[in-house]
């Protein structure tokens, strides 16, 4: 099978990607190499041209002032320059499909009878009021967005989402068919290959204290860091020796640091002295604390889980579909107090046979339904039935790499709407 695939970035050159966008470009880079492992030959049809209008930035200036955000990717001549880039590629190619692992602006002016899929963590719609800088949005981008993304939806054959809350937003922003929406969660952007018998050494030379806690994010405010470094302040004030570790961002608290927090700053993964730094800090971290105000997803959660690293988590977006409360971790109700985390957390490390047993369990759980490889055979079944309905390989119904909905929902409950017609 050749797929076109479309991206406004590079997939192929990682060095080229901001630093905002590593987990949206990871991602895209990871479907890619999935996709070519399960057998397609895929044509890159990136990094696609973005037209730039001068009066953009006006427009920005303009709605700065008046208090609102402004969000350009969606005026209406984005979408169309995209739109030609692709169909002109497409005049040239032999492509069977028409997959974008981005946002749906690239695809909502596409003129093409090839089957298109769009493979994104959420739709932009669910974004707005969720994330800050589609936050306060002025009318004329709010009623622009949900145009454009509403145009894509349309073009689109089949929707892959992340989790089941991304599935419902797009249902009740866009009334979109639920045989259209395909559930399968992301894997770890970089995650380490690990065999069973590695994670449990990993898991083995953890000492039983100081209790490490690992805080990962750019973004130290959206990621809740200043919740996660209350949540060790507590621990140490209850007698169990805490430590903060944050990778990604610098801690911004009020007056001098804490002792126990040790800040490592931006580590770049594309050098192999960064990955191997951030390889040996998930293995000997105890939990990831991920307490986020806004999330889709949490590949954070993804990347931990693949090294045996279970996670406390708010209960935000998609990540209900990901953390399963005594598999991998916990996920807390939005609002929950830093006690409330750290009851969990002492408890968990007061008897350290069962947080050993916990994190065997996280990479268990990472394996069958978090990692790449579980995501692979159910997506190609998926663009396969689209270019010869009922010819794809099924997964066998007891393979533990099949993923369901009502296996990543349990112990959660399904949402309404959701149960049938639902293909995950």
């Amino acid at each position: 099978m050749k797929i076109a695939y479309a991206t406004t970035y590079d997939v192929r050159d990682r060095a080229s990607w901001p630093r905002r966008h590593l987990g949206l470009y990871g991602a895209g880079q990871k479907i890619a190499e999935l996709l070519q492992k399960a057998g397609a030959e895929l044509e890159f049809l990136g990094p696609l041209e973005r037209r730039k209008v001068p009066i953009t930035r006006l427009k920005w200036l303009c709605y700065r002032r008046l208090g609102q955000s402004y969000y350009s990717p969606v005026e209406p001549w984005v979408a169309p320059h995209y739109a030609r880039q692709i169909e002109a590629q497409l005049a040239q190619s032999q492509a069977a499909l028409l997959l974008c692992p981005e946002n749906a602006i690239p695809l909502a002016r596409v003129r093409t009878a090839l089957p298109t899929v769009l493979w994104t963590d959420a739709l932009l719609g669910s974004l707005v009021d969720f994330y800050p800088y589609l936050s306060n949005l002025c009318a004329e981008t709010r009623r622009q967005l949900h145009a454009v993304e509403r145009a894509a939806l349309e073009r689109c054959d089949r929707v892959i989402l992340t989790s089941q809350w991304a599935a419902q937003s797009a249902v009740d922003l866009y009334g979109l068919p639920a045989e259209k929406i395909c559930i399968i969660p992301r894997g770890a952007s970089r995650a380490q290959d690990l065999t069973q018998s590695e994670v449990e050494a990993l898991i083995a030379q953890r000492p039983p204290g100081p209790c490490r806690l690992l805080f990962l994010g750019v973004d130290w405010q959206r990621k809740g860091g200043p919740l996660a470094l209350e949540v060790a302040q507590t621990l140490n004030q209850w007698g169990l020796e805490t430590e903060l570790w944050v990778v990604g961002c610098e801690p911004k608290e009020v007056g001098d640091r804490p002792n126990f927090v040790r800040a490592f700053g931006f580590i770049d993964r594309a050098t192999p002295a960064g990955e191997a730094q951030f390889a040996h800090l998930l293995s000997s971290a105890h939990f990831l604390i991920f307490p986020t105000q806004a999330d889709t997803f949490g590949v954070a959660i993804s990347e931990a889980n693949a090294a045996g690293l279970p996670c406390v988590a708010a209960a935000v977006g998609g990540i209900p579909t990901v953390l399963r409360a005594d598999v991998n971790g916990r996920a807390f109700p939005v609002g929950a107090a830093a006690s409330d985390y750290a009851q969990y957390l002492a408890a968990a490390m007061a008897d350290y046979p069962r947080y050993q047993a916990l994190a065997r369990s996280a990479w268990q759980h990472y394996r069958r339904h978090l990692s790449w490889e579980a995501a692979q055979q159910q997506a190609w079944n998926y663009l396969q039935d689209l270019i010869a309905p009922g010819e794809g390989l099924r997964p066998d119904p007891g393979d533990p790499r099949r993923l369901t909905l009502n296996a990543l929902a349990r112990p959660h409950r399904l949402l309404p709407g959701l149960s049938k017609g639902f293909r995950a």
